[in-house]
């Protein structure tokens, strides 16, 4: 199996088996103990039963059985629980060690982390996946371990008493151990891969056609935008519907082979210990009870391997995380400041997340000088997003080159910040003083300064008129300042950056078409003689950029100035013809 062969050069959970190996053997031993405590409780119970049903001559004959039921009644849930306590803890030390050393990974690599995963990949791997594998062992490898020890116990305590019956109880037992554990394996793991690939599809739509809802709504294709939802949905439900049945249909079979067990466990003790009552005859209720809590050790293998196949993701996303490697360049080795008119240099970019199979972008070549005006056009998820990331370093291509006067801005971080500045379609204000949120930008900026930028973007007189001035206590979020308002502060830090290139990441997205037009004026005004690179999929404002280039499926499908292409490209007009609501 594939899980195996990832243990065998796994470097996150292996090292701290030996280190806790010691209570791990404890964890299995008390499991173990578990289920022999009750199978022992059911034969000393059967064969108590019988004993004194059989009217004993002396009550001394019953009392040895009486002490051993009274203790394996005792000792079933005393052990249960310190398996319980027990695993448990081994499992909660093993975890917080684990993320101690995810911690550890994301921190010395936090900036190039993205060049390898997007945003949800974080997110799985901090909470997904170090549950997972808590869940591996909670869920399969106690109870797998335990049931295979059971297993060994059983066929040779049967054996003692019958060599050819324990053989054919060793056959029988193992069609539950590895029969149905392993048809679940192979049968199920297509489908577990189609509902992991489907819901990360659903995940990802939701997430773009929310954030571009009022696309949806302007262009009245919400009801197709439904109707595919919808399918998506219907189809993720098939999946698991089929799951379900198929894993109602397999527990079926295995009580069925647990009943065939019992029956032929009936038949052996009926000719082994032959009698109407009494005497051997006892042996039969003793033997044949002690099957039932085996049960629940036996029954949960077959889930416990079908559920390998997420553990088996979670650890090898694990394993492609190490303390050793990381995009940053080497600490002797110093970037020398950047001087002159910057330029930007795209050249033959191609860039894929390693969870997809389709390229985020492909063949990408464009040149942006110093103090031009860009625009880039598309829908969502046609790469626009991806491509700000990569030209501001914060995603490493995985062909090509995007270089600042010939440095490759990946090598640039963290003092890429010094020449590129971001202005994101949602500007976050934190809960802290005004005056706090702007110098986010330059923490030298005086009170003067922070002054000159709000008066540059329009917010001087209604910050002035606060009780509190610069000192006023922002909401968290900002809520107490409209859409526009925290945009416009936004744009002040920027200003306070002072930095010469600035992409523009859909500013004006979640804004009514006044407000935005009043922003797009403010921005190009004071952001005068600097780069922009407008990232957005509306066309107000275009006409004051120098250069408009559209991507689509994360290839450049056409470039020119608005008005070339006004006047010379048929998708142009056509998207223009669109915004104007022609």
């Amino acid at each position: 199996m594939q899980i195996f062969k990832l243990f065998k050069r796994d470097s996150w959970v292996r090292p701290f088996l030996k280190k806790y190996r010691r209570s791990l053997i404890l964890a299995l031993f008390l499991g173990f103990m578990t289920y022999f405590c009750a199978a022992a409780l059911m034969f000393n119970s059967g064969y108590l039963i019988s004993r004194a049903a059989a009217l004993p001559e002396n009550i001394l004959i019953i009392y040895v059985p009486i002490v051993l039921t009274r203790a394996f009644g005792i000792g079933r849930p005393v052990f249960r629980y310190a398996e319980r306590l027990t695993s448990h803890n081994w499992v909660l030390r093993l975890t917080s060690r684990l993320r101690l050393k995810l911690y550890q990974t994301l921190e010395q690599d936090a900036v190039f982390f993205k060049s390898h995963h997007q945003t949800g990949d974080v997110l799985g791997l901090l909470s997904n996946d170090i549950d997972h594998l808590e869940n591996l062992y909670l869920r399969t490898v106690f109870p797998t371990i335990t049931a295979w020890s059971l297993y060994v116990f059983i066929i040779i305590g049967l054996g003692w008493f019958s060599w050819w019956f324990g053989l054919a109880m060793l056959l029988l037992f193992a069609i539950i151990i590895f029969v149905f554990p392993l048809w679940s394996l192979l049968a199920n793991a297509a489908r577990q891969e189609q509902q992991k690939v489907l819901k990360n599809q659903l995940y990802t739509e939701l997430t773009d056609n929310v954030l571009g809802v009022s696309d949806w709504i302007f262009s009245q294709r919400t009801k197709e935008y439904l109707t595919a939802h919808l399918a998506n949905e219907q189809h993720l439900a098939y999946v698991r519907q089929t799951l379900q049945k198929f894993d109602h249909r397999r527990d079926f079979l295995v009580q069925v082979v647990f009943g065939l067990l019992t029956v032929v466990l009936l038949g052996w003790t009926s000719f082994r210990f032959p009698g109407s009552h009494g005497g051997a005859a006892n042996w039969i209720a003793a033997f044949v009870l002690a099957i039932f809590p085996l049960v629940d050790a036996f029954a949960p293998l077959s889930q416990a391997a079908e559920e390998t196949n997420i553990y088996q993701d979670s650890l090898q996303r694990l394993n492609q995380l190490t303390l050793t490697e990381s995009g940053q360049p080497p600490m002797d080795q110093t970037i020398p400041a950047l001087k002159g008119p910057l330029t930007l240099e795209v050249q033959q970019l191609d860039y894929q997340y390693p969870a997809t199979a389709q390229k985020a972008l492909a063949g990408l070549s464009l040149t942006i000088k110093s103090g031009e005006r860009l625009a880039i056009l598309g829908r969502s998820g046609s790469g626009k997003t991806t491509l700000a990331h990569l030209l501001r370093g914060d995603l490493k291509p995985t062909a090509g080159q995007v270089a600042l006067n010939g440095v490759a801005t990946w090598q640039l971080n963290p003092e890429i910040s010094q020449y590129i500045g971001v202005l994101h379609q949602s500007p976050y204000l934190f809960h802290t003083t005004l005056s706090n949120n702007l110098r986010l930008a330059n923490e030298q900026a005086t009170d003067q300064q922070l002054w000159n930028a709000l008066e540059r973007v329009g917010l001087k007189q209604l910050v002035a008129k606060l009780p509190a001035g610069l000192a006023t206590e922002v909401d968290e979020a900002g809520l107490r300042f409209s859409g526009g308002e925290r945009h416009r502060l936004a744009l002040a830090r920027i200003l306070l950056q002072n930095v010469p290139i600035v992409i523009l990441d859909e500013p004006t997205v979640s804004l009514d078409p006044i407000t935005e037009q009043e922003l797009i004026e403010t921005i190009n005004q004071q952001l005068a003689g600097k780069t922009l690179i407008w990232i957005t999929h509306h066309l107000q404002g275009l006409s004051l950029m120098d250069q408009v280039v559209f991507i689509e499926d994360g290839r450049l499908q056409m470039s020119g100035s608005p008005q070339e292409l006004a006047i010379h490209n048929q998708h142009y007009q056509k998207l223009l013809a669109i915004d104007r609501g022609i």
